[in-house]
Formats: structure tokens, C-alpha cells, sequence
């Protein structure tokens, strides 16, 4: 059995690419297993002492609707001793005043749950006003912007997951 689990939603398939990738940068399914939080239950997250938590900025700031879905239930879940890193997809231009917002709720209240977080990253080489995810100058996880820096997420990715490695102790 894997030591991670990769929870994501996905609207338009971009947040599950990523999920993927970074599933094969740690080096494939025998290393992370990846769980669309469509199918996912609080059960689902007991297996694993680390996790990746995958989740759009959607609308407004707002969650995606799977995670939005399984957002009461996450209180079920016992977080602590766990390690959780975060990555959100979203779009810094048409939506500076609230840039991985999604990242940030959900860090929030995991991190309220006994949850440890790491994999945080830095603001620098980003444009945008507000953000729920920043914390302490940085962002909480990952921030991956499709639709202005497409060019950028796979250096990203590489760069992340090395320092997950580390942090996982893999």
C-alpha cells in the first residue's frame, strides 16, 4: 500500500492533470495513490500518514463542488499526526482579489482538525491581490496558474515534489 493519498477535484480536467503529474514525478502509482473526491468518503483518508490535497479556486473564491460536497464531512476525519500538502489550479489575472482561495479554506480547516501542513511555497513570480492561501508570506501549498503561467507548472511541480519528498521523508 502507498503512504500517500492525492485527494483532487476537478471541474475541467486541469486539477486531475496536475494530480497525475505529480503522481509520476514521485514516481507512479506505487508511490502516491491518486482518489477523485467524487468517489471519496472520510474513510478514504484514514489509510495514508500523507496526503496531498488537490482543489480549484472555483467562481468566486469558492470551493469545487466535490470538495464543497465532502467539506462537513471532513470533520469526521482524524488529521492528527498526519503531514498535508496542498495544491490549487486558478486563475491570478481574472481573479486577483481571490487567487487559490480554495487552497486556503481547505488548509484552514484541516489544519483546525490536527492536521500538519507542509509543501509551502512562495508568492514570488505571481500577480494577484488577495489570497486565502497565503499565510506567513507564502502560499500554503502549490499555486498553479493554467490559464496565465502554463509554462511554469512543470518546473513547479519538479521543484514541489522534491521538497514533499523531504518533508514525507520518501
Amino acid at each position: 500500500m502507498t503512504q500517500i493519498g492525492l485527494f483532487f477535484g476537478t471541474q475541467t480536467g486541469n486539477t486531475q492533470t496536475i494530480a497525475e503529474a505529480i503522481q509520476s514525478e514521485f514516481g507512479g502509482d506505487g508511490v502516491v495513490t491518486l482518489q477523485d473526491v467524487a468517489d471519496a468518503s472520510p474513510d478514504d483518508f484514514a489509510d495514508y500518514p500523507y496526503l496531498i490535497i488537490g482543489c480549484p479556486t472555483w467562481n468566486i473564491g469558492e470551493l469545487q463542488s466535490d470538495w464543497e460536497g465532502l467539506y462537513d464531512e471532513l470533520d469526521e476525519i482524524d488529521f492528527s499526526g498526519k503531514q498535508v500538502a496542498y495544491f490549487g489550479v486558478g486563475d491570478q489575472v481574472g481573479y486577483a482579489d481571490n487567487f487559490q482561495d480554495a487552497m486556503g479554506i481547505l488548509a484552514e480547516k484541516i489544519t483546525g482538525l490536527g492536521a500538519t501542513t507542509v509543501g509551502q511555497w512562495p508568492t514570488d513570480g505571481y500577480e494577484f491581490d488577495s489570497s486565502k492561501a497565503v499565510q506567513d508570506g507564502k502560499f500554503v501549498g502549490l499555486a498553479l496558474d493554467e490559464d496565465n503561467q502554463p509554462e511554469l507548472t512543470s518546473d513547479r511541480i519538479k521543484t514541489w515534489v522534491a521538497q514533499l519528498k523531504s518533508a514525507f521523508d520518501i
